[in-house]
Parts: structure tokens; C-alpha cells; sequence
């Protein structure tokens, strides 16, 4: 049987199995290297795997009473396309009342795809795939502020180390939290050093 949180190992296997993670020699577009990609929509192709992540996901925010309290009146926003699946998921593992997902314009600004009104947005929960950086849910939390609705909690499938571990002084939940190694350019990579066949990639 399966638990409802499993561990951040069993979650990596499950990543690996469905090719969401992936050991190499990538190139990202910023013209970082490192020895390791995530590719989280491939996880979410497979329905016992994304249902089995995203109950896990939330899970982590039932148990806070402050969100628990407020259920089902509750909003699950995405702030990207690919963090629609678990924000799917999560909404229908909390039963929410609403879910919303943003996207970046061609002008560099977040805005939400759905015609959203001041007032109308619940208290919300931000979800996503992989926080990298927390630059996107920081994105939409102004987003969402600027509506007039409070962020009650933040959270994805992987969290990088070097992203916040919290937003507002409440901690951004995660199932992994990963240590990625980044690499600024070519000559500070240990798989360039060694002739290792590249990949690019993007995010």
C-alpha cells in the first residue's frame, strides 16, 4: 500500500522511472550546466502517479489548520502551465471551490488566463511543479494580493535548495527538496571537463 506522503526517495524513483528525472550532461537556455534535468509533465502523463503526487501534495497543507479550517472555500492557483496537473490535482484532493493557473504575456507580465474581478479570488494555495527559484510564486502571490485575496500556502513537487524555503514566513511545502548543481559555464563543469556528450534542454 501505498502512503499518502511518501518519502522524497520513493518520490525520486517515481520521477525516474517516468523519465521526470533525468542524470546527464545538460545545457539550460541561461547557458547553465548541470548533471541533472526535470521534465515534471512527463511524471503527470500516468494518472496513478500524478494522483499519488498530488494527494501526497496536499496532504502537506490538510494538516495545517489554518488552511484545514478554511476548506473547501479555498482557491488552487498555478502560476505556469505546467503546474496545472497538480493544481488539478491538489484541488480535487482538498475538494476546493476554485483553481486558476497564470501565464507569462509576451510582455514579460504574469496575468491570469481566466477574467478574474477584485473580490472574487478564496484565500488561495500556490502550486506548481518544481520551484527553481520561487520567482514564479512570488510572481503570482502579487498577482493574487493585487486582487484582493490572501496566500495561505505555497507548494510544488520538488523545491530546489537554493529556492526560499518559505514565503511570508510560512514554510513552502515540498515532497523533494533537491540540491541542484549548477554551473555558471562551460569551464566550471566537471562533465565538460571530462568530454561528457551534451544535451540543451529547456525549462
Amino acid at each position: 500500500m501505498v502512503s499518502l506522503i511518501p518519502s522524497p526517495d520513493t518520490v525520486m524513483q517515481m520521477l525516474k522511472r517516468t523519465g521526470a528525472f533525468r542524470e546527464g550532461h545538460f545545457v539550460y537556455p541561461t547557458g547553465k550546466h548541470s548533471p541533472n534535468y526535470f521534465q515534471m509533465p512527463l511524471a503527470f502523463r500516468y494518472y496513478d502517479t500524478a494522483r499519488v503526487l498530488a494527494v501526497a501534495l496536499s496532504r502537506k497543507f490538510r494538516v495545517e489548520r489554518d488552511i484545514s479550517s478554511q476548506l473547501p472555500k479555498i482557491a488552487i492557483i498555478s502560476p505556469s502551465s505546467g503546474g496545472i496537473p497538480v493544481a488539478f490535482g491538489v484541488r480535487d484532493a482538498l475538494s476546493a471551490e476554485q483553481i486558476y493557473w497564470a501565464e507569462r504575456e509576451a510582455n514579460g507580465k504574469r496575468m491570469f488566463r481566466q477574467y478574474v474581478n477584485q473580490g472574487e479570488v478564496n484565500p488561495c494555495i500556490i502550486v506548481d511543479d518544481i520551484i527553481r527559484s520561487g520567482h514564479a510564486i512570488e510572481e503570482t502571490a502579487a498577482l493574487v494580493k493585487e486582487l484582493g485575496a490572501k496566500v495561505i500556502g505555497c507548494g510544488a513537487i520538488v523545491r530546489f535548495t537554493s529556492a526560499p524555503s518559505e514565503f511570508e514566513g510560512a514554510p513552502i511545502k515540498s515532497l523533494v527538496e533537491f540540491d541542484a548543481h549548477m554551473y555558471d559555464d562551460g569551464e566550471a563543469c566537471g562533465d565538460c571537463k571530462k568530454d561528457s556528450p551534451i544535451e540543451h534542454v529547456r525549462f
